[in-house]
């Protein structure tokens, strides 16, 4: 058995602005690979040296690669020092290529026009999180798994000020997800999960879960248990 490969540091930010009697989130369109339609993506990349301070820790290199690559893909210039860490994401040890990805949230005080860098991203489009999980669902957009998992926690907020104070008062989350496949797809298992250490999706207990079904549709769950 081949030993998993090291995990690449990296940053992701969600970036939202008000709108309306809600918020909006800024999600970005990657340009087909071999033809094939990737899926749609918040800003982020990988650390660089660049990103890198002494003295300073992963969290600290990570929202300022997230930053950057804001500036990079989207035109956006942010207060790095605005960056909420909101989850950690670990690929699974079965993937080929890994990351260890810190998503941030970050509030876009003042209009501010997206330009996409025209290469690695080709359109972006601001929707409120509902609007983008129904896109998703009618299969209008892609949204790879911590994506559609950070907009449907994020959905359940009624504003860029509550969704700040909620994310900088909870326990961060760490995604790190073990996969189990189903007769009608595949479940990702999250920490905190009844079935997570034993890879068992059956076992009684606590849910934290992300269903991939036959059929294309997704669903998140997670018990609200705040001691976990």
């Amino acid at each position: 058995m081949s030993t998993p490969s090291t995990p690449r540091p990296s940053g992701t930010v969600v970036v939202v602005r008000d709108a309306g009697d809600g918020f909006e989130l800024l999600l970005l369109e990657r340009t087909p690979r071999g033809g094939e339609p990737q899926p749609w993506v918040f800003p982020g990349g990988k650390v660089d040296a660049a990103d890198l301070r002494a003295g300073e820790d992963e969290v600290a290199a990570a929202r300022r690669a997230a930053a950057r690559e804001a500036e990079e893909e989207a035109g956006l210039v942010l207060d790095v020092e605005t960056l909420v860490p909101i989850s950690r994401w670990i690929t699974p040890e079965i993937s080929p290529k890994r990351f260890d990805t810190w998503f941030f949230l970050a509030p876009l005080r003042e209009a501010a026009s997206v330009r996409v860098d025209g290469g690695e991203i080709q359109g972006h489009r601001w929707l409120s999180p509902r609007e983008a999980l129904a896109l998703h669902e009618k299969k209008a957009l892609r949204l790879a798994p911590p994506t559609f998992v950070t907009v449907t926690t994020l959905a359940v907020h009624a504003g860029v000020e509550p969704a700040l104070r909620a994310c900088a008062d909870c326990e961060l989350p760490t995604f790190r997800p073990r996969i189990v496949r189903l007769d009608a797809g595949a479940v990702m298992l999250y920490p905190g999960d009844a079935g997570y250490d034993a890879h068992d999706a059956n076992l009684q207990g606590p849910r934290h879960r992300l269903y991939a079904l036959a059929e294309g549709s997704w669903r998140y769950e997670r018990d609200l248990d705040e001691s976990r």
